[in-house]
């Protein structure tokens, strides 16, 4: 920081300010009363930090003051306190009565004229004044605390400004003597050993950094900013009002515990407002809360600016406004409000005015909820409130002002002055007064400043007070005060004050509800509690209903999005807050079972979520079953399938004897239906759950009986080739195939097929899986082949054979009619080719169940196809044409067929 030292006409010294960056930014002249050598504070006048240095050269005092060395004359006017009484020892006292500071333009070249504060007056805050009064006499009179020690009081009316602050501090600081000579500088205690104020945050930064410098404590009964709680900018600072770190935290938590997640946010332009409000924002960030706008404003900027912040609230679409701001800006703001209301909204707010009675003729704000200081009682306080006469206030102009603006009448009339007001007849009753100054019903703010001037007493009771007298000559400074005000802990009025090392007292507030009476008067209602001191999520409790700002006990809604239903999630929309998304629904296997899920979350592999995606259940599990008609009508064919096989054994049994029986190669036909009979009973296998064993039966079995029956097929195809080229002349080829080799080739090519299934049941046999790859919803029990090279070589050698007994049947087929089957057999195995050839891709794209259907379906359908194109005509000449089962026919046949 830079200071310089103007010189100007001799009866005023000019201070310029620069800031950190060297610019100039504020020029005045100084009229503040300085008589310490060098003095200096931080302020902040019009949100910039100021450095006020003060400097009085002693050397430059005979030619400007005329007086001798060490001796410096205050320059400006002293402000006389608003409410004095001389004492032992003093305390000061600092209150916001009035709100606004007359200004004038400097023009330098004449004495500024002095301080002084305008404007209607706060009876509040006289109220609090008032109280410190009170709380001294009781002191005085008690036994107990300082017992012969008259203490003494300095109240000043600061009213919000930080000229009129620091002109005030620095009075407190020096006292009021208008000459200050001393050969040791600043040897001089403090004028007051504690002050009681002030009311805001900006004010009582200002003085603490000031009473910081020179160890004076300070209690402030009303700043709540949390940066006050920093014990290297504010070493001496205490308070009686809890932070405004816990006040954020439980607006956070309460808004959060309505569930409202779309608010707007309004402060003052202070520190109170900024500090209060970014402690507020960090916890509803915390909480999940989102802020659709956050607004500032003071009273001294601009009508613009207000509007605009008006604008602003009266387009959102939150329906909840939480508002961090002193009594003066909440009054402008509301007051705008009105000429053009907005919709209906739900009012949140801070202790600075929700319990201010002047609030309450904005019906703006009914149904407005908000913490508040806990309400108190006093004992005698409201009579000493009364206690005024005309005498009495006319020894002070604040109370006279007060009295005055009460009855509207002018008690200065009586000692001669002029005015507009009637003079006062003496009929004036306090008591017929309805106004912040005699209501005593929500005495919450008073009582901080209660306890604050009484904790000031008991640190000096500590200090000057042992086990049998108190001693009233004892020079105390300061810094002893604040030592003793650390330790201080005491009850009142079953009030217990302490501080912690900050400076804070335990933090405990009162939710509070404006509601209707039955007179239609608007009250406040406590209706819940916040003590931080409580277990983490037990600080906040509700004892009775709120009603909220449409007059009903059913809480407001306040969202950007509606919540999102479980099966859905959430998804924020491009460029918004995290509270506005839209409701997605889950995808395909996923599930939300809460309410605004950020995600869903896959079920396990075995189960699948129902239709509204909020639960996960078994996925059922597919086969073919006994008990579906697909399972039985394949069962059913498969009987009957053996059954016929069975029926056309014990017929061409029965006549084995006959010729078209002899003819055909009796015993491999025997053998090619009792394969065939396996090949239709086979198939049952692949019904029913699958388990190990019947997963390594079904395809074995079905694989050895087909090549047993094609080797039957082939066996009978090669012995009508082997009979037709015996009856060549010469020809002994049927000695080379006779019974024998028939018998040894049908058992070495099923000896082949028995082989490869050993081999795949040896290296990897099938086995039963849930297969969940397929469906997605259910799961498909089946057989997994283990080795596919196995399942497709038992194919494959099926195959082959039935291509090779096709090509000889297809050579065949020109042979004689009746004496062979090879046209036939030729039929049968290009039904039995076409049936395998199709069945490889309906296999492969068969889904589920329906991929054993259609091996089943092959098994049946080739089987049919043998036993009917092989036998059925047979069974019909032994059944339906017996004429032609003879010997002379079929040979008759064959010779007509020859020639």
């Amino acid at each position: 920081m830079i200071e310089e030292i103007l010189t100007t006409p001799p009866f005023l010294y000019g201070v310029t300010t620069y800031n950190s960056s060297g610019l100039w930014i504020y020029k005045t002249w100084l009229n503040a009363d300085l008589t310490f050598g060098v003095a200096a504070c931080l302020a902040e006048e019009m949100h910039v930090n100021l450095v006020l240095t003060v400097v009085c050269i002693t050397r430059l005092c005979p030619a400007v003051c005329g007086v001798n060395l060490g001796t410096c004359v205050l320059q400006g006017d002293p402000q006389p306190p608003a409410l004095f009484k001389d004492g032992d020892f003093i305390i000061g006292g600092a209150f916001t009565i009035h709100y606004y500071m007359r200004t004038e333009k400097h023009t330098y070249i004449r004495r500024p004229q002095p301080l002084e504060c305008i404007g209607s007056m706060d009876f509040r805050a006289l109220r609090f004044a008032r109280v410190l009064q009170f709380a001294i006499q009781e002191i005085n009179n008690s036994y107990d605390l300082l017992p012969g020690i008259t203490l003494g009081y300095h109240i000043y009316d600061s009213c919000a400004s930080v000229p009129m602050v620091m002109k005030v501090a620095f009075q407190l600081a020096n006292g009021l003597d208008l000459v200050f000579n001393d050969t040791d500088s600043c040897a001089k205690s403090a004028a007051v050993l504690a002050l009681v104020g002030e009311s805001g945050s900006t004010a009582a930064i200002s003085t603490s950094r000031l009473f910081g410098s020179f160890g004076i404590p300070q209690v402030s009964h009303y700043a709540t900013c949390a940066c006050l709680s920093d014990k290297r900018q504010h070493p001496t600072f205490f308070r009686t009002i809890p932070s405004d770190h816990h006040q954020a935290a439980a607006l956070a938590r309460m808004v959060k515990c309505f569930g409202w997640t779309w608010i707007g946010a309004v402060r003052s332009d202070s520190d109170y407002g900024n500090n209060g409000m970014a402690s507020f924002l960090k916890a509803a960030e915390e909480e999940g809360i989102c802020v659709e706008y956050s607004e500032a404003y003071y009273r001294t900027q601009p009508r613009s600016k207000l509007k605009r912040v008006a604008d602003v609230i009266r387009r959102s679409t939150a329906r909840v406004i939480v508002a961090f701001m002193s009594v003066g800006d909440m009054i402008f703001l509301l007051e705008e409000l009105s000429q053009q209301p907005p919709p209906p909204m739900q009012w949140i707010g801070s202790e600075a005015w929700v319990t201010d009675p002047q609030m309450l003729r904005f019906n703006l704000c009914i149904g407005a909820v908000g913490f508040a200081i806990p309400r108190s009682v006093i004992p005698g306080f409201r009579n000493f409130l009364f206690d005024l006469s005309p005498a009495k206030v006319l020894k002070s102009p604040l109370l006279t002002e007060f009295w005055e603006s009460s009855f509207s009448c002018s008690l200065k009339q009586q000692t001669g002055s002029s005015t507009a007001m009637p003079a006062c007849n003496g009929t004036e009753d306090l008591h017929a007064l309805q106004n912040p100054y005699t209501d005593t019903s929500q005495l919450r703010i008073t009582n901080m400043v209660y306890k604050a001037t009484y904790a000031i007493a008991h640190a000096l009771h500590g200090i000057v007070c042992n086990e049998k007298r108190c001693g009233k000559n004892i020079k105390i400074e300061p810094h002893r005060v604040f030592d003793q005000l650390k330790q201080v802990n005491f009850t009142k009025n079953n009030y217990s004050v302490s501080f912690d090392s900050n400076g804070d007292p335990v933090a405990t507030y009162e939710l509070v509800n404006w509601q209707f009476q039955g007179d239609g008067s608007v009250s406040f209602v406590t209706v819940g509690q916040y003590d931080a001191s409580q277990p983490k999520g037990q600080e906040f409790s509700l004892s009775r209903t709120i009603i909220w700002y449409d007059g009903s006990e059913k809480v407001p809604v306040s969202v950007c999005s509606e919540s999102c239903p479980p099966g859905t999630r959430k998804a924020v929309k491009k460029g918004r807050p995290v509270c506005c998304y839209d409701c997605i629904n889950c995808a395909e296997g996923e599930i939300s079972n809460e309410t605004d899920s950020l995600d869903c979350h896959k079920c396990l592999p075995e189960y699948w979520p129902n239709n509204e995606k909020n639960k996960c259940f078994p996925k059922p599990v597919e086969f073919l079953s006994w008990n579906e008609i697909l399972g039985i009508i394949l069962a059913a064919s498969s009987i009957s399938g053996s059954l016929v096989a069975l029926s056309i054994t014990l017929v061409l049994y029965k006549n084995r004897a006959s010729p078209i029986v002899r003819a055909n190669n009796s015993e491999l036909s025997f053998l090619l239906l009792f394969s065939l009979t396996l090949c239709f009973l086979c198939s049952l296998t692949f019904i029913g759950r699958p388990t190990e064993w019947s997963c390594m039966l079904r395809h074995t079995a079905f694989g050895i009986t087909f090549v047993l029956c094609i080797s039957c097929v082939l066996g009978k195809t090669i012995v009508v080739l082997m009979a037709f080229k015996a009856t060549l002349p010469g020809s002994n080829v049927m000695k080379w195939f006779g019974p024998h080799q028939q018998r040894l080739s049908v058992f070495s090519l099923t000896l082949v097929q028995v082989l490869i299934c050993v081999l795949w049941l040896t290296i990897s046999p099938p086995f039963p899986y849930n297969n969940m790859q397929h469906y997605k919803e259910k799961i498909i029990l089946e057989c997994g082949l283990g080795s596919a090279i196995g399942f497709w070589a038992v194919l494959g050698y099926i195959g082959l054979l039935a291509f090779l007994c096709f090509i000889l049947a297809f050579l065949a087929r020109k042979l004689p009619d009746k004496f062979n089957e090879a046209k036939f057999i030729t039929f049968s195995m290009l039904i039995f080719c076409a049936v395998w050839i199709t069945f490889v891709p309906a296999y492969v794209s068969s889904p589920g169940k329906f991929t054993v259907a259609v091996e089943i379906f092959a098994i049946l359908a080739s089987s049919f196809g043998l036993i009917l194109c092989i036998f059925a005509p047979k069974c019909f000449i032994i059944v339906f044409r017996p004429d032609q089962n003879t010997k002379k026919h079929l040979m008759g046949k064959v010779s007509t067929k020859v020639h």
